[in-house]
């Protein structure tokens, strides 16, 4: 592997969510230890699954791998990391300060922006602790799925230049209590990045126009930022040899095949190399090893059946469900790479098509829908959460209302307090609020950010709503975002997985995260089935075959209502293909 060759003291591996990062980042940290290197392996995505892969419990504590001597693993919980962070501030204070000081610093630090800085605190500690780097060769990140890791790269450069603009500090005061005494540290975090000598970052992809696109954006974005030593990964490409005789298999490779010899010119560029499409889960050491090895599609090992396929309905029963009301929030929810996009789209579009008034968001900053889509629909509205753009909304609200008075030194400061990085959480957290308000008299579909993203911004709103709460006492009438997501015939939780043990089980602890929330999922879609799409392939075969157990497991044991949809021969872009996906009939 090229990626491999003479490795510096960082690895990240990064890409939109399901392409493999785990996986790669995984098999090259037990190569490089079973070469008797000493490895770290870090996760940082908060929807970690390092843990399940090597089938043992890690946290957020070094934890050695039991099946590979020479490696350990770390996964940074954000909300671990926040509550040591909190500790860290308000333990020196207590007793200090009059309780009510201490109380109002306790909820200053209560909110998602704590859990963001609390991890990045943490990750820049992994880039600049020498102790550390003594104990280990290489260092392997893991990341969230590329928007979250794009923002975990940001934050670096722009809280130094927020605690170098602003020294005196701002009302955003218990992050930036802990963050301004760190301002060489996060330098010192800056340089390890943009050093090609300590730092390589490999783009990770699956070979699909629209993966590649996202990977071409990532790379212009991670140059903005001063990560230059890249190289770019294309995992799971499906091998000639198993194509023969069976149509889905020949059309999937044709498809990949013009996609690789298409590059984005920016990709091109790189140093990148290709992986097969390995007929097993990467699940343990030994599966992992032969990530790296090519495969022959041999015979298929287990028999699929097409008695064995449980009988599902098409997401278009589920839509006509949802139909009979004539509005409410539609979100869908799960890890990155699961389809989330495309099942939002089509789930628009059928309700569009059946005369109703539909508006079709994301909160994902890695999605674009359009794409998807790929054309105009009576009755359909499309837009986006920006980040940056509802940050500069929000702004500007501010100064045109709490500024309006204010003396010069006064307008000063708010400025100040605004230019905190803190402020796109409240920025992005307000859209999300409006468009819940919306869909009080029309169906709004929202594609949601991977799971780690979407837990976070749940959290805003759980603080929100403990605030107005608080505020109004037990006789107030109100009525908040939460209380709106709580309510079963205002809002539908779609949870989107694959027919994998993976993604099983994380959107099983996803549900378990919801309903702690007091939000209960109510219907999950089983998204690319090989076994539903009936391949007679024998690699893909022996993938369908293992399919069926976890398709089974969701219908028996997680989910009241549930829908099936097979892996489709062209790739589900447009509204017409859209429709096919659904289950149109």
């Amino acid at each position: 592997m090229q990626f491999m060759n003479n490795p510096p003291t960082f690895l990240f591996f990064t890409g939109k969510g399901g392409v493999g990062k785990t996986s790669l980042s995984c098999a090259t940290a037990i190569s490089l230890a079973d070469q008797g290197k000493r490895i770290l392996l870090v996760s940082t995505d908060p929807a970690s699954n390092v843990g399940q892969v090597f089938g043992q419990t890690i946290g957020n504590h070094l934890t050695g791998i039991h099946s590979v001597p020479g490696l350990t693993a770390l996964e940074i919980d954000p909300q671990a990391a926040a509550q040591l962070y909190r500790a860290r501030i308000v333990d020196p204070v207590k007793g200090v300060l009059p309780d009510d000081v201490v109380r109002s610093i306790e909820e200053q630090l209560s909110g998602a922006c704590t859990t963001e800085i609390a991890a990045f605190d943490e990750f820049t500690g992994l880039l600049t602790d020498d102790a550390l780097l003594r104990d280990y060769d290489h260092i392997i990140f893991d990341t969230a799925p590329t928007g979250h890791t794009i923002r975990l790269l940001q934050l670096p450069g722009a809280w130094s230049s927020f605690i170098a603009e602003n020294p005196e500090g701002a009302s955003c005061l218990g992050p930036l209590a802990g963050l301004e005494k760190q301002r060489e540290r996060y330098a010192h975090a800056l340089s390890v990045l943009a050093d090609s000598a300590q730092t390589r970052l490999i783009l990770v992809a699956r070979p699909q126009a629209s993966t590649l696109l996202e990977v071409a954006r990532t790379h212009d974005e991670l140059h903005q930022v001063g990560l230059e030593n890249q190289t770019l990964v294309i995992n799971g490409v499906l091998p000639e040899s198993a194509t023969t005789g069976d149509a889905l298999a020949r059309s999937l490779y044709q498809r990949e095949q013009r996609v690789l010899a298409s590059l984005p010119p920016a990709l091109a560029a790189l140093p990148h190399e290709t992986l097969a499409l390995q007929p097993v889960n990467m699940v343990g050491p030994d599966a992992l090893r032969g990530l790296f090895q090519t495969q022959k599609s041999g015979d298929a090992t287990a028999v699929l059946q097409d008695e064995a396929v449980p009988d599902i309905p098409s997401l278009d029963a589920l839509v006509e469900d949802i139909a009979r009301q004539d509005h409410g929030l539609i979100m869908l929810m799960g890890k990155g790479g699961v389809g989330k996009t495309t099942l939002a789209a089509a789930v628009a579009v059928r309700l569009a098509e059946r005369g109703l008034d539909v508006h079709l968001t994301t909160s994902d900053p890695a999605a674009h829908l359009e794409n998807t889509l790929h054309g105009q629909l009576k009755n359909l509205q499309v837009s986006r959460i920006d980040p940056q753009a509802e940050t500069e909304r929000y702004r500007e609200t501010v100064l045109a209302t709490k500024g309006k008075d204010l003396d010069a030194q006064g307008k000063a400061l708010l400025q100040e307090d605004l230019r905190s990085p803190c402020t796109e959480e409240i920025a992005v957290f307000q859209a999300f609020s409006r468009v819940i308000r919306e869909a009080g008299k029309r169906f709004v579909v929202m594609d949601t950010a991977p799971t780690g993203h979407t837990l976070l911004l749940l959290d805003a709103t759980g603080a929100y709503h403990r605030e107005v709460a608080k505020r109004m006492g037990e006789n107030g009438h109100y009525l908040t975002p939460m209380m709106q997501l709580q309510d079963a015939e205002r809002t539908k939780v779609l949870l989107v997985t694959l027919p994998e043990t993976t993604p099983v089980l994380e959107t099983a602890n996803l549900q378990e995260d919801l309903r702690r929330a007091g939000i209960e999922p109510w219907a999950w879609i089983i998204n690319n089935s090989l076994a539903a799409a009936r391949t007679t392939s024998p690699l893909l075969k022996i993938r369908a075959a293992h399919e069926v157990e976890q398709i089974r497991k969701v219908q028996s044991g997680l989910a009241t209502r549930l829908a099936l949809i097979p892996l489709q021969e062209d790739e589900p872009v447009g509204i017409d293909r859209l429709s096919i996906l659904a289950g149109k009939q």
